[in-house]
């Protein structure tokens, strides 16, 4: 140990004494003035800002406000003072003063650090009508995190307490569970291998939609992700969050199903317009339901620890195969069995469900089918996540869901499809009317849940400060100090103005609509599979126009900046969008051309089409995260063998392309990433206009089936090379 010299002057000896356990508590190191139920916040902002950090004195006091999360903030004598009613409140307080004063950002792309020497005079206090800020879908654990390691979690926990979250969904490390649970049950190696989808998959697996899709599941899997989600449940427990973890649903292996003939299983309609391996519901009056649902849990616990959130999603996207004349009945037996299962195996917890198929599916879940799904479940000990409010009313449809804890949220983002888009002015005036409506119910909690992450920071910047504003803060004002911080410097009236025309010209749609086009899936036309129905194509949402004023401000703007500032990020990220929009009103006219028999035409934007493509892609290097090439070597290195490795890659691969099954989820996780652009959407149409050119040319018949059947079986090798 180093030797250290104290001082003790006047007898100061208390001091004295509580210096030197300082310095032993905390190895030397900068540490928040606080006392131990603060260190992990204490950790997280020393993280951000190194030993900045012990100039902050944190205060846990709870019960100032039942259920309400509170924080109040204070400069004196260079030093920040942060009370609050937890770990998170904390968080959250100290990241808003950072932020406000212009001295970080934290984000996707990276966080930016502008320390003044001296703290400014400020004061503020804020505080929560909503006990619960949620984040990430089901569905982001397909999307997005299924290579990350523990770094890069920990550094997501962090984003997630800075921004105020303490409801995020929690889903890693459970097939280890259910390898264990099913093996108890006689499933032997080679059927367990057969079940489990590959891991890139395997969020539709947990949901019920398929089995063994792009598997097996290697061992090594397992072991890694049981070891990451101790860690990621330990560190969000120990910032006072709620991690929401997986309970039984009733979906149970083929395997099992074939080994209990005497059990009533129902084989479920293939998925999603069909191609996937059915799936295998258990009745949930069957006494095997309760049994197999009790040990999933018992032995979760075992392996995890106690939770009080468990996320069971019976019918997400399958209609509950219930009979006609009694269809409310057994509705609300499969409520009530998925209640009576987490409750007796986990007294007191809360069951969690997502509210997305009361949307998806109007015509079945009419409000006598959910309230009689919902009817024999005790009010606080259930939860529906309605988080897709950027799209269905749900919760006003279904009468705030009569009477149980419900979270209002959006989506915002699906597949990890990154078009530029999002709806400030959209997010305030949904939460302050939301607030005011005296029908409101139970609403608990507030947040988005999207299905990748990575794009569009704003908006998730915008949506987590919500709870706390209320709303009551006008959106130019937000926008001049999430500016402030984000470019590190006071904003020019020019970049504001790209900005406030930025707002009404992308950040004014609240959903991507033509991702789904003529139900093929993709986020512009040239990410869609090749088509000539095109010409039908009726234009993105957007204001384009004034994109492209935006564009150019940003571009001379731009220049003024160093060239690791946030701002040349944003400009990446307005041009790939902007060209990306050209580039499909382009397709369209070539198409045209071709089909009038104007070759030089057709030729001209054949050529221009394709230098664009190449010119956005070669500007994509600005974007380190949004290339496919990394994606795949992230996916390769989480394996330890060759043999592994590469189906770790091919699962990344045919995730965001082809997808799977024979419906139209292909390109449902188009990406606007380098090598994207180049090396996967232009060869495709490059092959397919082509095709038709010649045709054209020679006065025949296209043959559309057969160049899209190409175009295909292109992909399938496309995914496959590695």
């Amino acid at each position: 140990m180093k030797r250290m010299n104290f001082e003790i002057v006047n007898g100061d000896f208390l001091k004295a004494v509580m210096l030197i356990f300082a310095f032993l508590l905390f190895g030397g190191k900068g540490y928040c003035k606080s006392d131990e139920r603060t260190k992990t916040a204490s950790e997280v902002i020393e993280r951000l800002i190194g030993n900045r950090a012990n100039e902050f004195e944190l205060t846990i006091i709870e019960n100032k406000n039942e259920h309400k999360d509170w924080f109040e903030i204070e400069t004196t004598s260079n030093l920040v003072k942060i009370k609050g009613s937890n770990n998170t409140a904390i968080c959250y307080a100290a990241y808003n003063f950072l932020r406000d004063i212009g001295a970080a950002i934290v984000s996707w792309e990276g966080n930016k650090i502008n320390l003044p020497k001296t703290w400014p005079k400020y004061a503020k206090k804020g505080d929560t009508p909503f006990e619960y800020r949620e984040y990430l879908n089901a569905c982001t654990f397909g999307y997005t995190t299924p290579w990350w390691d523990w770094k890069r979690w920990e550094q997501e926990i962090d984003w997630m307490a800075l921004h105020g979250i303490n409801l995020p969904t929690a889903m890693e490390g459970q097939e280890a569970v259910w390898q264990e649970l099913w093996k108890e049950y006689g499933l032997t190696k080679n059927q367990l291998e057969s079940h489990f989808a590959g891991p890139a998959f395997l969020p539709w697996q947990r949901m019920g939609n398929i089995n063994s899709l792009e598997g097996p599941l290697p061992q090594e899997w397992f072991v890694k992700k049981e070891e990451l989600q101790k860690k990621i449940l330990e560190r969000m427990r120990a910032l006072d969050m709620h991690p929401v973890v997986p309970a039984f649903s009733g979906y149970v292996p083929k395997a099992f199903a074939e080994k209990h003939p005497e059990a009533k299983i129902t084989e479920l309609k293939s998925w999603s317009g069909g191609g996937f391996a059915s799936t295998f519901l258990l009745d949930s009056k069957d006494p095997l339901f309760k049994k197999i649902g009790k040990r999933f849990i018992e032995i979760y616990t075992k392996t995890y620890g106690k939770s009080n959130f468990y996320l069971a999603d019976s019918f997400n996207e399958i209609e509950p195969p219930v009979s006609e004349h009694n269809k409310y009945e057994e509705l609300s037996n499969y409520g009530s069995a998925v209640y009576e299962t987490i409750n007796e195996a986990a007294p007191g917890a809360t069951w969690v469900m997502q509210g997305w198929l009361f949307g998806d599916n109007k015509e079945f879940w009419t409000k006598e089918a959910t309230s009689a799904f919902l009817s024999k479940v005790p009010n606080d000990k259930v939860m529906v996540q309605d988080y897709a409010n950027d799209r269905y009313k749900v919760w006003d449809n279904q009468e705030a869901f009569y009477g149980k804890q419900w979270t209002y949220g959006y989506v915002h983002n699906y597949g990890g499809s990154n078009p530029v888009y999002g709806d400030l002015s959209f997010y305030k005036n949904e939460l302050t009317s939301l607030l005011k409506n005296p029908h409101k119910g139970n609403v608990v909690g507030y947040g988005a849940m999207p299905e990748g992450l990575n794009n569009n920071s704003i908006v998730y910047e915008y949506i987590y400060d919500l709870p706390w504003s209320k709303g009551e803060q006008p959106v130019s004002d937000w926008l001049t100090k999430y500016l402030n911080a984000r470019y590190e410097k006071t904003t020019t009236k020019p970049v504001f103005q790209a900005w406030e025309l930025l707002l009404q010209s992308v950040y004014n749609v609240k959903y991507w609509e033509t991702r789904w086009w003529n139900d093929r899936a993709g986020a512009y036309l040239l990410f869609k599979r090749p088509t000539a129905t095109i010409t039908a194509f009726k234009g993105n949402p957007g204001d384009k126009k004034k994109l492209k004023q935006a564009l150019d401000i940003l571009s001379k703007e731009a220049k003024k900046y160093d060239k690791n500032n946030f701002i040349q990020y944003d400009l990446i990220d307005v041009s790939r969008h902007y060209y990306s929009l050209c580039i499909d009103e382009e397709l369209m006219e070539c198409v045209g051309a071709y089909q009038k028999k104007d070759i030089a035409k057709g030729d001209l934007l054949f050529k221009k089409i394709e230098k664009q493509v190449l010119e956005i892609d070669l500007m994509m290097t600005g974007q380190p995260l949004n290339n496919v090439d990394q994606w795949v070597k992230s996916a390769s290195d989480y394996g330890d063998t060759p043999a592994v490795s590469k189906l770790y890659a091919k699962n990344a691969k045919t995730l965001i392309t082809l997808w799977g099954g024979e419906g139209h989820l292909n390109d449902y996780a188009s990406r606007s990433w380098k090598g994207m652009y180049k090396g996967f959407y232009w060869p495709r149409w490059k092959m397919f206009l082509e095709a038709f050119k010649k045709s054209a040319i020679n006065n025949a018949p296209f043959d559309v089936t057969k160049e899209r059947e190409l175009i295909k079986n292109w992909e399938i090798n496309w995914t496959e090379n590695n």
